[in-house]
C-alpha cells in the first residue's frame, strides 16, 4: 500500500473522527464507557479544525492521523483495519523531521502503544498518575533520544 502524508483538511473531519473511534476502540478498553463518550465528544468537536498530519492511501483516503503540537505529539491514531503495516511509523518519522527532540505522552494500559513508542527507541522519562483530563488513567511521558 503507497501511503502519503499531508494536512488534514476540513471536509474530512468525520472519517478522522470514525478512525479515531476505531483505534480507540482497538486500543483502550480499560476507558470506562461514560469517560469513552466523554472523549469522543470533545475529539468530535475538536478534530475537524485541528492542523493534523493525515496518512492516506493512494487513493488521498485517511488511514491514520497525528497532531502535532511544537516538540510534542498530542495524538496518534491508525485504523485498526491497517495497523502492522508501518502506518504509525511513518507519522513518527514525518514528526522526528519536523520536531527531533520529539516527546509525547501515552496511556500506560494502552500496552500496543507502550511497545510500539518503545520500539521506535522512545525512553520513558516520567510518569503521570492522571491523563490531560485529571482522570485516573496513568500517563507515560516519552521522549525520542
Amino acid at each position: 500500500m503507497i501511503i502519503n502524508i499531508r494536512r488534514s483538511r476540513h471536509e474530512e473531519g468525520e472519517k478522522l473522527i470514525a478512525i479515531w473511534r476505531r483505534s480507540v476502540d482497538a486500543t483502550h478498553d480499560f476507558l470506562s464507557d461514560a469517560y469513552r463518550a466523554e472523549l469522543e465528544e470533545l475529539v468530535s468537536d475538536f478534530l475537524p479544525e485541528a492542523p493534523l498530519w493525515v496518512a492516506v492511501t493512494d487513493q488521498d483516503e485517511p488511514v491514520g492521523f497525528m497532531l502535532l503540537t511544537g516538540e510534542h505529539m498530542d495524538a496518534l491514531f491508525i485504523d485498526p483495519d491497517v495497523r502492522g503495516q508501518g502506518i504509525g511509523k511513518m507519522l513518527v518519522e514525518h514528526a522526528l523531521t519536523l520536531a527531533p527532540g520529539l516527546t509525547t505522552n501515552v496511556n500506560e494500559q494502552n500496552t500496543q502503544a507502550v511497545g510500539f513508542y518503545k520500539k521506535m527507541g522512545f525512553k520513558v522519562t516520567g510518569r503521570s498518575e492522571v491523563d490531560d483530563l485529571g482522570k485516573p488513567y496513568p500517563l507515560l511521558n516519552l521522549i525520542y533520544p
